[in-house]
């Protein structure tokens, strides 16, 4: 239960989520169904976590590659502007800052579409400007494996950086208006993003390595990097990245703290990768993974292991002695200024 302080706070702010994979569970459906799915099922615990604005990313999971990685990501698009259209009194798919400000404003939730990884698009880098007509405005470019673009995490043996079609989707996206996203790309990959960038770049969901040494963290030295380029890192709060043992709401502010240390104040924001439910709703019970990537899939904070656990934040910051400002700045406020001053928005505009 929060304090009344925490849950005051908590309501006026603007809430941005970086990274929840719900789209998995709504395409899961039969397209009749996404809409009253998603209001059943979602939109009540984005409503319980005051969920102001939220970026969906389309995963296409190994099943679908890479012959079906194109029509599943297509797939999930459509669900995407379908959910919307059936929930229109509470959700908007949004395409450009002032979208954003517009739907906030009038007290529903703003959606934004990302890619996730890419494998869809393939080294197509001319897709790129396709998925953006169809409303996508984030995008990263690799998973835990190797693609087109680079490499993703798990491969950061190889210390491979961005590929020749990598580089051009990076200039295609800024050229554009579509935010790159750095989390999961591998870290020879992040370093020579923060060397080509000309615009901001968003970490979605991606904690600290200094305080946890994992392939899905990033260094410190990359943490400073997103923050000169003028975006910002969102704290991932699953809960194998951030603490070894104590699997804590503390652990999680600690690496909000370590980040807000480097990066500053401005450049932080939240990206739970809330994946327990949608990875309960779209995992046959035959097979069900105990861990990806070496890491445990049923470690999950305290009360966050969904939107509806929000508000939790909120207090334990609070508790930890942070001003309002900085929560404020934290929980939704730096998010909705980056897609604010990036989206839409096509280089030399």
């Amino acid at each position: 239960m929060t304090d009344n302080r925490a849950a005051a706070l908590h309501s006026r702010a603007v809430v941005a989520d970086a990274h929840n994979d719900l789209l998995c569970a709504v395409a899961s459906r039969p397209p009749e169904e996404w809409a009253s799915f998603f209001r059943a099922q979602w939109l009540p615990q984005l409503q319980a976590g005051g969920v102001d604005l939220q970026i969906l990313p389309v995963f296409v999971d190994e099943a679908y590659r890479p012959e079906g990685a194109l029509r599943r990501t297509l797939r999930m698009i459509e669900a995407a502007h379908r959910l919307a259209a059936g929930n229109a009194d509470a959700v908007e798919l949004c395409f450009s800052g002032a979208d954003i400000d517009r739907v906030i404003a009038e007290g529903r939730i703003a959606l934004v579409l990302a890619l996730e990884g890419m494998p869809g698009i393939a080294d197509d880098v001319e897709l790129l400007e396709t998925v953006h007509r169809l409303g996508v405005r984030v995008g990263s470019v690799a998973h835990f494996g190797r693609g087109a673009f680079g490499d993703g995490s798990g491969e950061d043996a190889a210390g491979s950086r961005l590929t020749r079609a990598g580089i051009h989707a990076l200039t295609e996206m800024e050229r554009i208006g579509m935010l790159f996203d750095v989390s999961h790309l591998g870290a020879g990959g992040v370093d020579h993003v923060l060397e080509l960038a000309t615009r901001p770049v968003i970490a979605t969901h991606s904690s600290a390595r200094a305080l946890l040494d994992h392939h899905r963290n990033l260094s410190d030295e990359q943490l400073a990097g997103i923050a000169a380029s003028g975006g910002i890192v969102c704290v991932n709060f699953f809960a194998p990245y951030l603490h070894a043992d104590a699997h804590t709401l503390d652990s999680l502010v600690d690496h909000f703290e370590h980040v807000v240390s480097i990066a500053g104040i401005e450049h932080v924001g939240m990206g739970p990768d809330f994946v327990r439910e949608v990875l309960a709703d779209t995992t046959a019970p035959c097979c069900v993974q105990d861990t990806i990537e070496g890491v445990p899939t049923d470690r999950f904070l305290p009360g966050l292991d969904g939107p509806s656990g929000l508000p939790l934040v909120t207090e334990a910051l609070l508790r930890r002695g942070w001003s309002e400002t900085d929560v404020l700045a934290v929980l939704g406020d730096n998010l909705q200024r980056l897609l604010r001053s990036e989206l839409g928005h096509s280089a030399g505009a």
